[in-house]
């Protein structure tokens, strides 16, 4: 009998992730390495559990994860994102909880472009009287 298994697809900045939820005891791999191993600070762990700990299923999906793109902060976001839309896939009734929580909705801030004339996105060239 084949293995039940949920998809979701999060995205935050430049970051892309592809989140499988299957039946297991809470195991994160991130990219075939341990989520501690993966991620340098604690604070990207917790980013990525939130889902979980909202809908009390924390022990009870291995969660396993491909991302690239972007650094760390964006991937973990992804993550999270991703991990909501699974567990809204396993579960439509987590659909409340995850919404009031802003985990199913897509961060759209994005890195603003370069304009001419400028020295960056908003800054200007240092002014000078003569």
């Amino acid at each position: 009998m084949a293995q039940v298994q949920y998809y979701g697809t999060g995205r935050r900045k430049k970051s892309t992730a592809r989140v499988r939820l299957v039946p297991g005891t809470g195991r994160i791999v991130i990219n075939n390495r341990e989520a501690k191993d993966y991620f340098p600070y604690e604070t990207q762990l917790l980013i990525l559990n939130q889902p979980l700990v909202t809908t009390e299923t924390q022990g009870t999906y291995d969660v396993l994860v491909n991302v690239h793109g972007g650094g760390y902060t964006g991937q973990a976001g992804a993550i999270r994102h991703g991990i909501a839309r699974a567990l809204l896939e396993a579960n439509p009734e987590y659909r409340a909880s995850l919404k009031s929580e802003g985990y199913l909705t897509r961060d759209a801030r994005m890195k603003e472009r370069k304009k001419y004339g400028l020295k960056g996105a908003r800054r200007a060239p240092q002014f000078s009287k003569r």
